[in-house]
């Protein structure tokens, strides 16, 4: 057994397991952290789906030792922290909208909708389209898919674009920047 760290929903965490378990088993029996669900075992359901880095990933399907220590994890226990709120635009929706049933798959059904939304806004487009929908392959064995469709739009809608703000001006640079400028 070897100790693996990584940094899961904000915080440094280690586990001293072997390197090939899988990350599901780590977070859910190794670190508490039961959002993920087991479903299939081979990233097929998604029940399991969270962040690794931003980007979606099913923790069933990778094994610890494939993740760095720089590595950042976000499961649905931390999505909230990631927007500065107490519950994300997503989970809002979620609950406005009145989707879950048996509320298995929701974790991972929220999870995957943020990061599809994260994706569309980087390539630059505002709205959620119905193909875009389509390409959401979590399994809902309740079948709330209508529902879960209208919470996406929802949700997106309330999402903002992460942007990275301008560095400040100090004194100096806007004294220079006045003296650049023709006066009229």
């Amino acid at each position: 057994m070897a100790v693996h760290s990584f940094i899961l929903n904000g915080k440094r965490v280690s586990a001293d397991v072997d390197g090939d378990v899988r990350v599901l088993w780590v977070l859910r029996d190794v670190l508490g952290v039961k959002g993920p669900k087991y479903g299939c075992g081979i990233g097929v359901c998604q029940a399991c789906t969270s962040h690794i880095n931003g980007r979606k990933f099913n923790p069933c399907s990778v094994r610890i030792a494939d993740i760095r220590p720089t590595d950042e994890i976000t499961t649905i226990e931390g999505l909230a922290g990631t927007s500065g709120k107490e519950l994300h635009p997503m989970q809002e929706a979620w609950l406005d909208v009145d989707v879950a049933q048996c509320g298995y798959c929701q974790p991972g059904q929220i999870m995957a909708a943020v990061a599809l939304v994260n994706d569309i806004h980087a390539a630059g487009r505002r709205n959620v389209t119905d193909a875009d929908l389509d390409g959401l392959r979590n399994v809902c064995r309740c079948g709330t898919y209508p529902r879960i469709r209208e919470a996406v739009k929802q949700g997106a809608a309330a999402m903002t674009v992460q942007q990275v703000k301008p560095k400040k001006r100090t004194k100096r640079k806007k004294r220079l920047a006045q003296k650049r400028r023709p006066h009229a």
